[in-house]
């Protein structure tokens, strides 16, 4: 069984909890609340709910004080990329939120605390505790340190694919993906992918999907090719 350490996790995002059975549900998916056979606290799922309202809240209001010249639509597209499943699972890695997601025994030998779909659920939980735990301005804090930063790093990382294909096409060069290897055990797969551009590999990236090392490839791609701009 998984062992909760919130020293560790407090320590890492800078927030300590009053209450930490709040972030110990925020950790927790139901497989191992279910293994426990006592259901003493509920999993993350409620906490998800909110802290997804809690989290687009914020990222709205900064959006529209911060950046009063952009246009609705705008707005929605940038919100969009900075609350996707992609990046959030990406803001998680900066806290090695993985390495405390409580899971039952058959879903840790499914590698489940590292998919996207889970991190990223965790993660909001985890905004939604610190909400419950210490208000909207402790919520507020820890989104912008983890989530607003780097605005658009992030939202290149999210259109990192589609813009380098445009950029590919309007130059009439062809853009593939190969997967150049796979590391680690079934649960934990790490995979390789080099970008290719007229054949020649531009940049490499690593993910725990197929999908998510080649958008890692893209973007790396993309930051190679403008700081080439920048130097030219």
């Amino acid at each position: 069984m998984l062992e909760f350490k919130p020293d560790e996790l407090e320590k890492i995002i800078g927030y300590h909890f009053k209450d930490r059975m709040l972030l110990r549900s925020a950790l927790s998916h139901s497989s191992y609340i279910n293994e426990l056979k006592i259901n003493t606290y509920p999993d993350y799922e409620r906490l998800e709910f909110l802290g997804d309202a809690v989290l687009e809240l914020i990222v709205s209001d900064h959006l529209y004080r911060d950046h009063g010249d952009m246009k609705e639509g705008d707005m929605t597209r940038l919100r969009s990329a900075l609350v996707c499943e992609p990046t959030l699972a990406e803001c998680a890695k900066e806290i090695s939120l993985s390495d405390y997601i409580l899971v039952g025994r058959g879903e840790e030998k499914l590698g489940s605390r590292f998919r996207d779909s889970i991190v990223s659920d965790v993660f909001e939980a985890v905004i939604g505790a610190i909400y419950l735990d210490g208000g909207i301005e402790k919520a507020k804090s820890h989104i912008e340190k983890y989530v607003l930063k780097d605005m658009e790093d992030r939202k290149l990382f999210y259109d990192a694919k589609s813009i380098l294909q445009i950029e590919t096409q309007k130059e009439n060069k062809s853009l593939e993906y190969v997967i150049k290897g796979e590391k680690g055990p079934d649960h934990k797969k790490e995979y390789t992918v080099e970008v290719m551009i007229n054949g020649k590999a531009v940049a490499a990236g690593q993910g725990s999907s197929k999908k998510h090392a080649e958008q890692q490839a893209a973007y790396n791609a993309l930051k190679g090719m403008r700081q080439t701009a920048r130097c030219i």
